[in-house]
């Protein structure tokens, strides 16, 4: 870095910003950690300097005052250095997700950027179609991962030797420094300011008690707001920020790295803490070096928050955060020593405390608005909230996810939420609304065990409908009560750790609706059939097999049952025909018995007359290999052994048939109705 660029740098830069206390640090402490990430580590002054040379760059390839700077790569060492680049360039920066191309497409083409920063490796994949200036990172980035520090890249010949521009001075709080995407469903891109960027870390500096000693570690991807504006609470206080040495994290990669690097401050979701933390030895031996863990991005109830309290060691502190992007991150916060006394049904509960230093919350219509840091006008949230008498804010839900049922009725799967979570072994729900074989919509309820621990419960034996319907019948109003139940692993979440509603398998349809709705039910999160049929041929396969066996085994059991010396042809082949059509059905039956039970759930029928039907469609498939060589071999004066065969075979074969037709003519049940469903 030339003298003439320091004074640049620091002799025209007055207003504070969040990159002129990066700078300060870097100044200050230019040995000490920035980035940690294994080989890739790097310090104040490495940073500062590779960000410096990249934003010469920026400015050579023309970007305007302001102008937007994306930055596409799962190098995160590199995209650090990246949007400080575009701050020291005197542009906004935004992060697009490199993981997931199609999002970042997406987002660029909702940003419009004025230069990406990417690798060639995602360059091809990030291309929207825009013809978008694309500056390669690498060399401007310091040479990390490998690239050699004078390696030109994407620098016309004539440029090579060109003297580097000047970085311009700091700009006005006002001016734009980041874009940030919401975390909602469908993002929205949302500028935020030098003026809120600094306050935000500011606030979160004084309620985090930030340190120069801390190493702070954010799982959440890095074109979400808790990383895209978060990496500020660790450089702009002179801490480290711990990146994985492979993205995106994995939870053995959290974990790994906060015990080797020796994390102090957690930011993370609710879903990953608790998966880091449960499973531990007793109290107060998780990760004996955290001495706060940030939990946002979703919802985390209270007996949550305390149970994450527990494991780690005494004295640390687990925050509740809300945040938006619209406020950088900042909103409100909770901590258990804020309560003035034990809470009942904590299951039930997702406290937001109070406001972050600057911030100001309050709620209107039922619905929460909160005022950031640096005092712009009040944003409506879209969630739903109740300012306590203790004087804390509870969580209340949000206004997206409201459903209509028929009648125009508006129903908040929030508070059903709540108390179908209060039933033991629940960890989380979403309650959604389906439409239904008959047209109405029903509300239908997607439970999965508690996350992490030897406590966590198979979905299998999580509660069935009845049990559900049970445990809400003082609790919720019939109407608003879930018609059935699916049972998941986990449930689905975005990159921001939020549930993520429109990833929710589909129930099992009869098949009408299923084609209709063209979803499966089945996916990486769990099964909400029973079981998956096999295919014909599998089957047919399996069956001869099955029925191989019962031929090779009727001489063990019935000898002479099939010999048929003294029959003369054609009748002796025929006979022979139909001792192997027996065997067959019979291992035909042995395979229903096993796999059918899922194919008949699919037509729709009750529960009970499925269950009765599926065994006498087995019984009628098993039963004549056993009673045919049992006749063969009792004599016809035999009236006591005729007249056992008689009610042991053929009565049941009767009943079995009656109950195939009963079930053939019952109408089928609206699948989520559980009235219909469980009554048949």
């Amino acid at each position: 870095m030339t003298q003439g660029s320091e004074s640049v740098r620091f002799g025209k830069r007055t207003a504070d910003t969040v990159l002129q206390r990066f700078e300060q640090w870097a100044r200050d402490t230019p040995g000490a950690h920035a980035l940690i990430s294994g080989p890739e580590s790097l310090t104040y002054g490495q940073v500062d300097e590779r960000a410096d040379r990249l934003a010469h760059r920026l400015l050579a390839s023309g970007l305007p005052p302001g102008g937007l700077v994306a930055i596409g790569t799962v190098r995160q060492a590199e995209l650090v250095v990246g949007l400080l680049a575009a701050l020291k360039a005197g542009g906004t920066y935004v992060v697009v997700d490199a993981e997931t191309p199609l999002t970042g497409q997406r987002q660029l083409t909702t940003a419009e950027p004025f230069v990406l920063l990417t690798h060639l490796a995602h360059r091809a994949a990030l291309d929207n179609g825009s013809g978008l200036k694309v500056i390669r990172l690498g060399a401007e980035a310091g040479g990390i991962a490998g690239q050699r520090e004078d390696q030109p890249v994407d620098r016309p010949a004539e440029h090579a030797e060109a003297p580097a521009p000047a970085l311009p001075p700091a700009p006005a709080p006002g001016r734009g420094a980041a874009l940030l995407f919401t975390g909602a469903a469908e993002p929205r891109a949302v500028p935020v300011s030098h003026g809120l960027l600094l306050a935000a870390h500011d606030s979160w500096a004084e309620v985090a008690r930030l340190t120069p000693a801390d190493r702070h570690l954010i799982t959440a991807g890095t074109d979400v707001t808790a990383f895209a504006a978060g990496w500020t609470r660790a450089l702009c206080s002179g801490g480290a920020l711990v990146l994985p040495r492979r993205s995106p994290w994995k939870p053995e990669d959290i974990r790994a790295a906060v015990e080797d690097e020796h994390v102090t401050v957690l930011h993370t979701d609710p879903a990953t803490a608790l998966d880091l933390l449960r499973g531990e030895e007793g109290p107060g031996t998780a990760y004996r070096s955290l001495r706060l863990l940030a939990v946002s991005g979703d919802r985390l109830y209270l007996d949550d928050q305390a149970a994450l309290q527990v494991l780690l060691r005494p004295g640390a502190r687990v925050l509740n955060v809300y945040g938006l992007a619209e406020s950088a991150g900042t909103g409100a916060w909770f901590e258990l020593p804020q309560l003035p006394r034990p809470l009942d049904d904590p299951e039930e509960l997702s406290l937001l405390g109070t406001p972050f230093p600057g911030c100001r919350v309050e709620v209107r219509d039922g619905q929460i608005r909160l005022t950031p840091p640096d005092a712009g006008d009040a944003i409506p949230t879209g969630d739903l909230g109740l300012l306590r008498e203790d004087g804390l804010l509870e969580f209340g839900g949000r206004l997206g996810d409201r459903v209509v049922l028929p009648g125009g009725r508006s129903v908040d799967p929030y508070p059903i939420e709540s108390a179908i979570r209060s039933h033991e072994g629940i960890g989380s729900v979403i309650v959604n609304a389906v439409d239904s074989v008959r047209g109405p919509r029903r509300l239908v309820a997607y439970v999965a065990p508690p996350v992490g621990g030897s406590s966590s419960r198979p979905a299998a034996l999580l509660p069935d409908i009845e049990e559900l319907r049970a445990h809400l019948s003082a609790k919720v109003p019939r109407e608003e009560t879930p018609r059935t139940v699916i049972r998941l692993r986990a449930l689905p979440r975005n990159r921001a750790g939020r549930e993520d509603r429109a990833a929710l398998p589909l129930p099992v349809l009869p098949a009408a609706v299923a084609k209709r709705s063209g979803g499966s039910s089945s996916g990486k999160y769990g099964a909400a059939t029973a079981g998956e049929p096999f295919p014909a041929s599998c089957a047919v396969g399996c069956a001869g097999g099955l029925g191989f066996v019962a031929f090779v085994l009727t001489n063990l059991f019935w000898s002479g049952s099939t010999d048929l010396t003294g029959v003369p042809q054609p009748w002796a082949f025929l006979f022979t025909v139909l001792y192997l059509f027996e065997c067959a059905a019979f291992g035909a039956g042995v395979l229903f018995l096993f796999g059918g039970r899922a194919r008949m759930r699919s037509r729709g029928r009750g529960r009970r007359i499925t269950a009765a039907a599926h065994v006498a469609v087995a019984y009628l498939l098993l039963a004549w290999w056993p009673q045919d060589n049992l006749y063969r071999l009792a004599a016809k004066q035999d009236w006591p052994r005729q007249a056992a065969l008689v009610y042991t075979f053929n009565i049941p074969l009767m009943i079995a048939g009656a109950i195939v037709a009963a079930y053939l003519i019952a109408k089928p049940a609206d699948p989520f109705d559980f009235d219909e469903a469980d009554d048949g």
